[in-house]
């Protein structure tokens, strides 16, 4: 009797899998074959991928050999290039590097391209922010102080951008620039005085901070104490800087003995006038 249940059990349990199988049998075999042409398919991209990502490597190798060659336009175009055609990861780095190939060539385009590329919010914002500080140090020697400032301004005031404090070593550069001496050693402090400054910024800007450090001023002379009668005719006004009077050379000393001095000359006595008569005088 358990056998005879056993088997009409199995009967319909290969009935209810038939039922299944001819319901949706085509559906589960052509997902089977979804997933293997798609497993398939994701490998081919993946070495694809592969493939351009290692042209594309040894182009900007090439490129940036040009580039330390001084080979600056075979550069910039080489550069351009891979900022067009290479994968996502190399054509910003790409687009970076063809601006400084530019700049190395004229300044001007140079600060074209990188106000391009920190404009295009495509563009992960740290390397917007690097290009803004790119084209702030290319204008430090052409530029007003005032378009420095308003270049790195921004930067400089987010506390929480990176490249805050490089943005900072700008502005002293511009400012130093301007003979802003003041404003370039406040500036630079604010970097030593940044704990997240890196030690290569902190030693430009102590040498920043050395190189724009005020004299201590000269004593006043008023202050310093003169001589009685100002001997020797030394020059005590303000500013001028005193000097030892100059002794004129002693007289050279003869071996002939001196002259004797003259003696004086006797003087003829004045002849005595006659006594007047009725005098007195006794005639002898």
């Amino acid at each position: 009797m358990t056998d005879i249940f056993h088997e009409i059990e199995e009967d319909l349990r290969r009935e209810r899998l038939r039922r299944l199988w001819d319901r949706f049998g085509g559906l589960i075999i052509a997902l089977v074959v979804l997933i293997v042409v798609g497993a398939a398919g994701w490998s081919g991209y993946t070495y694809w991928q592969n493939q351009r990502a290692e042209e594309a490597g040894n182009a900007f190798l090439q490129a940036s050999v040009l580039m330390e060659e001084g080979k600056y336009a075979e550069a910039e175009a080489a550069f351009n290039t891979l900022a067009q055609e290479a994968p996502a990861g190399y054509r910003t780095i790409a687009r970076l590097r063809a601006a400084n190939a530019a700049a190395a060539q004229n300044p001007a385009a140079g600060i074209k391209a990188l106000d391009a590329l920190a404009t295009d919010t495509r563009v992960d914002s740290l390397v917007r922010d690097m290009a803004t500080l790119r084209a702030a140090l290319l204008m430090v020697d052409t530029a007003s102080l005032a378009d420095v400032r308003s270049r790195v301004e921004g930067l400089i005031n987010n506390p929480s951008a990176p490249v805050r404090n490089s943005a900072r070593e700008v502005l002293a550069l511009a400012q130093l620039r301007a003979g802003e001496s003041t404003e370039a050693h406040k500036t630079a402090t604010a970097i030593t005085e940044d704990a997240e400054a890196t030690p290569g910024l902190r030693s430009r800007a102590e040498l920043i901070r050395r190189i724009t450090t005020t004299a201590e001023p000269a004593v006043p002379a008023s202050e310093v104490p003169a001589q009685q009668g100002n001997a020797g005719g030394v020059n005590t006004e303000p500013g001028n800087t005193p000097v030892a009077p100059q002794v004129p050379p002693a007289p050279e000393t003869s071996s002939a003995p001196a002259p004797a001095p003259a003696a004086p000359e006797a003087s003829t006595p004045e002849a005595t006038p006659p006594a007047a008569p009725g005098s007195g005088a006794a005639s002898q």
